[in-house]
């Protein structure tokens, strides 16, 4: 045998003993009828995938806002955050609003720091309004886009003068006319300091949590506001979402949740969990 030659060695399972031995120099006589049928390769082609949480809906009757599901997400956060309410620190209606629209792209901690020095140097609603927007700046500097935020809080402040003397409005329609002034923050306003509840505050945490619980399917904020409304009874529409805001400080980030600790867990099938007793779904995420 010329050197370097290594004849070929037996595999250890003997797997290569039967190896197309029924092949080799043999021709196989073609096969008909039911026997063809039960030797026919399968077809590789792969079904079109269903959306996200559709096939887990024909199979086991899942609907994700089934009033029982709902339900039980209410009490879990009953259970969790019975009594929670705004994190914004402020002793009046204006005070609120002037934190909230300061809220924007920065922290309730750090509009909690900056709020108590403002309010002590600018006590009244017509304190603000005397202000140009270039004075305020120094001020609120520190909680981001501030050149914004000051136009927005002195422009509210000279039109509520103006218009409701002195007084924030109580009313969607009429807070919706003030500069910086969305559905988000109206319903702050609305909900945590007239206890009306006219709407359903969507944020950052709100918009995220139910996404992720299936709740919604949509991206705009208005739009998760109104699928909300359809199904969160409105007597909890100002604690939801508190609560929900809250349990995504605490637990559900938007990066590496706390999941392994939640008590939402086993209702949550989000494609973004970072640990599951449950099915994931796709189109469940932030």
């Amino acid at each position: 045998m010329p050197r370097g030659i290594v004849p070929r060695q037996p595999a250890r399972t003997g797997r290569h003993d039967k190896v197309r031995a029924t092949l080799v120099g043999a021709r196989v006589a073609p096969q008909r009828g039911k026997a063809a049928a039960q030797t026919r390769p399968k077809s590789s082609a792969k079904p079109a995938p269903a959306r996200a949480g559709e096939a887990a809906a024909k199979i086991k009757g899942y609907n994700p806002i089934a009033p029982k599901r709902v339900v039980e997400i209410l009490q879990r956060l009953d259970q969790l955050y019975p009594e929670v309410t705004c994190a914004l620190t402020h002793s009046s209606a204006w005070e609120l609003l002037v934190a909230t629209i300061l809220s924007a792209q920065s922290t309730d901690v750090n509009v909690n720091r900056v709020t108590p020095e403002l309010f002590r140097k600018y006590p009244t609603v017509e304190a603000f309004a005397a202000l140009t927007p270039e004075q305020l700046e120094p001020d609120v500097r520190s909680t981001g886009f501030f050149r914004n935020k000051s136009k927005s809080v002195v422009g509210a402040a000279k039109k509520i003068v103006s218009d409701f003397g002195g007084q924030v409005p109580d009313e969607m329609d009429k807070l919706l006319t003030l500069p910086g002034v969305a559905r988000k923050t109206a319903n702050v306003l609305l909900g945590t300091w007239f206890k009306k509840a006219e709407g359903i505050v969507v944020d950052t945490h709100v918009h995220r949590i139910s996404r992720r619980l299936e709740l919604t399917t949509q991206n705009d904020p208005q739009k998760i506001e109104q699928d909300l409304m359809k199904i969160i009874p409105r007597e909890k529409w100002i604690l939801f979402s508190h609560q929900v805001i809250w349990h995504g400080r605490k637990v559900c980030y938007a990066r590496k949740a706390r999941c392994a600790e939640c008590t939402l867990e086993n209702l949550c099938h989000a494609a973004d969990k970072t640990w599951s007793t449950v099915e994931m779904h796709k189109g469940a995420k932030a």
